[in-house]
């Protein structure tokens, strides 16, 4: 019964309701996990006459930040899309086997971060500034994110093993508990209230990892107690090589594609470091306001990618089809959405935080003109989800590379040469999203050809 009423859901039910009913969680889950890093940000840059160099110690930061999201995310890629395989076949027991790897993964995972906060914080941020406050900063803050990480790493994958089997709403429960928990805690600790010591820019950090490891905690329990489609017994626990090959066969490229985000965001904090620090501030405030947008085009992105999965495994042509015209259709329709609310309140975003005036001129500029390359963006992001549910990860990946790497670090490079840099350097953004649409165009048709157009 628990197996029917799950192809039911994902193999029958009409796939433009599907989308949009699967879809609206994993967009408020990805929002919420946006809300943190924005959250940190608002209070941190309200610290009395600390907050721009505080808010320079959380960018030169959040590369790292990123990373450990792009492990974590790129394995439940891999997870998600074999899981929701073995589900459309009905096998009940290499379903099991692939969530319990997945949870022995993520310890791995977290002792390596572990690893990093005890000896690498350092000489990572140094590579990035000489400014011995920012340094103090970032050092403190950093240390406790990456030393406390698990919640992070294990929640993730537990959210991609409630989202393979469509109990999206609880996955998006146990994200809104950790999200209150943060917003609740931040100025509790960063200004000392509630008889708190005053921890500053480290209790943002610490506030941040207290709602990870609430969200860990709340998204096990709804696993072991309630996904009853997938076997939670312990012994599937047990690390199985070819199991583990198997996740990382789809996982690693969607990791590598995820961590460019990351590449990106070090190279981007390095190279308008020749410009000013004003810069690089700048571009880590509007960053972390585009996630907004980009993250809900990415929790979209994680509903299609288990529909078109399942209906893959299951051999419908028509219903893989569908997916990807509604997965498509809405990513692009949601990116454009979010270019207009940005155009038209600009200013009041930016206006939120209590930065100088030269930092919010910037981030306003970077506003007005990287949204204008929104719409492209979006088609590449429904395009890396289809790549990736379809088992062509590498696709995915050169997609990334297109729009994240290639074009976008050299051009923007390239821009900070020119007179009137501070305002030219964010055309690398939109020229990057356009010449990735080219490619990513020619690789679907490759893709259209060799697999979809097998399916019987």
């Amino acid at each position: 019964m628990e197996k029917e009423q799950s192809i039911n859901k994902m193999g029958i039910a009409p796939i433009k309701k599907l989308m949009l009913s699967m879809g609206m969680p994993m967009i408020l889950s990805m929002m919420v996990q946006a809300f943190y890093n924005i959250v940190d940000s608002y209070f941190v840059a309200a610290i009395p006459g600390m907050g721009d160099s505080a808010m320079n110690a959380l960018t030169l930061a959040f590369p790292v930040q990123m990373l450990m999201i792009a492990v974590g995310v790129g394995t439940g890629v891999g997870v998600n899309s074999i899981l929701s395989c073995y589900l459309g076949e009905g096998n009940r027991e290499k379903a099991g086997r692939v969530a319990g790897n997945a949870l022995f993964i993520g310890v791995c995972t977290y002792l390596v971060f572990l690893v990093f906060g005890v000896f690498g914080v350092d000489i990572y941020l140094r590579s990035q500034t000489s400014d011995p406050v920012v340094l103090a900063i970032g050092r403190e803050y950093l240390t406790v994110c990456m030393t406390l990480s698990f919640g992070a790493v294990i929640s993730m994958i537990v959210e991609k093993l409630l989202q393979s089997t469509g109990k999206t709403m609880l996955a998006t429960a146990a994200q809104l508990v950790g999200a209150v928990l943060n917003i609740i805690l931040d100025p509790v600790f960063i200004f000392g209230w509630c008889g708190m010591p005053e921890m500053g820019a480290t209790g943002a950090a610490v506030a941040t990892v207290v709602g990870q490891i609430a969200t860990m905690l709340l998204g096990l329990i709804f696993h072991y107690t309630m996904n009853k489609e997938i076997d939670g017994s312990l012994k599937y626990l047990k690390p199985r090589r070819d199991i583990i090959a198997a996740i990382y066969t789809v996982g690693a490229p969607a990791i590598v594609m995820q961590a460019l985000m990351s590449v990106m965001a070090y190279g981007i904090n390095v190279i308008f470091g020749l410009v000013s620090a004003a810069v690089v501030t700048a571009f880590g405030i509007y960053y972390k306001i585009q996630q907004f947008v980009f993250f809900a085009a990415f929790g979209l992105n994680n509903a299609m990618i288990p529909i078109i999965a399942f209906n893959y495994g299951m051999g419908s042509r028509s219903r893989v089809n569908e997916g990807i015209k509604y997965g498509m259709l809405y990513t692009v329709l949601l990116m454009l959405f979010g270019m207009l609310v940005l155009q038209v309140f600009a200013k009041p975003v930016c206006g939120l935080f209590a930065i100088s005036g030269e930092i919010q001129a910037l981030c306003i500029k970077a506003i007005r003109i990287v949204t204008v390359g929104y719409a492209f963006a979006g088609a590449n992001i429904a395009f890396q989800g289809i790549f990736q549910a379809l088992g062509s990860g590498v696709k995915s990946l050169i997609v990334s590379l297109m729009r994240l790497i290639v074009v976008n670090l050299p051009l923007a490079w390239l821009l900070t040469t020119l007179e009137n840099a501070e305002n030219l350097v964010w055309l690398a953004f939109p020229a990057a999203e356009a010449a990735a649409l080219v490619v990513a165009l020619g690789l679907m048709r490759s893709v259209s050809k060799n697999r979809i157009a097998h399916i019987e």
